[in-house]
């Protein structure tokens, strides 16, 4: 996925009630940006970090400009937007890269389904063969080359591993699949130490025949665009 426009680069000052950061551009403007992500940002929110924007170009927006990068680590950029992973999956699907989801006629997004009423992010179907349930998720959490998911307590990330539980448990596919958006990146574990009841409920629709599987972007300032399958380790 190629951005629409040059970024626009700057430092952070601050990330602040989930969805504002202060941002001082290279131009010496200081302005707040919208932040696409309702996740802690854990060791992708520190105060001086490098950062890229996109700009909506609608001046009708409280804040027209968006935060889309930051730099971890030293030449390390991480794709924060979490309104990103769908389209990249969607897209790897579509250009044959995600082998694993291959073979489908039709693709259909954010479809209702289960009985807590969620929504899936893609749904694959194919008058072959039983329908696939894929729930994206996007990790930016990291250390040591091991990407956690998730970076805060997330009740509803744990509901959509039951929905998945069901929908195997009706013969059809169910599949969580971890959006790596940054390149240090070799295996992706649960956060056991930040939410234990997700890693437990990982665990457990792994052994009733949900399946996980992760793929890792590469992310410059230009494009990010999945281009490497990781494995998703459970076991202590």
């Amino acid at each position: 996925m190629k951005f629409a426009q040059a970024l626009i680069p700057g430092n952070l000052i601050k990330r602040y009630k989930r969805f504002l950061a202060d941002i001082e551009l290279d131009d010496g403007r200081v302005i707040t940006a919208h932040t696409p992500n309702t996740g802690s940002m854990l060791g992708c929110c520190d105060p001086g970090s490098r950062v890229w924007l996109s700009d909506s170009g609608n001046p009708e927006r409280k804040y027209p400009l968006s935060w889309e990068l930051v730099e971890a680590a030293p030449g390390i950029l991480v794709g924060i937007n979490t309104g990103l992973p769908n389209k990249l999956v969607e897209e790897g699907i579509r250009n044959g890269v995600i082998r694993e989801l291959q073979g489908y006629d039709g693709m259909r997004r954010e479809v209702r389904y289960g009985a807590e009423n969620s929504r899936i992010d893609l749904l694959l179907e194919d008058a072959a063969k039983p329908a696939c349930y894929v729930e994206v998720k996007n990790v930016t959490l990291a250390q040591d080359g091991t990407g956690y998911f998730p970076d805060a307590v997330s009740t509803r990330g744990t509901k959509h591993l039951r929905e998945l539980a069901e929908v195997v448990a009706a013969g059809k596919r169910g599949i969580i699949l971890f959006c790596v958006q940054r390149k240090d990146v070799s295996e992706v574990r649960p956060a056991d130490t930040i939410d234990r009841k997700y890693g437990h409920t990982l665990r457990q629709v792994i052994d009733a025949g949900v399946e996980a599987i992760a793929w890792r972007a590469d992310v410059t300032p230009e494009e990010i665009r999945l281009d490497k399958g990781l494995p998703v380790r459970v076991t202590p």
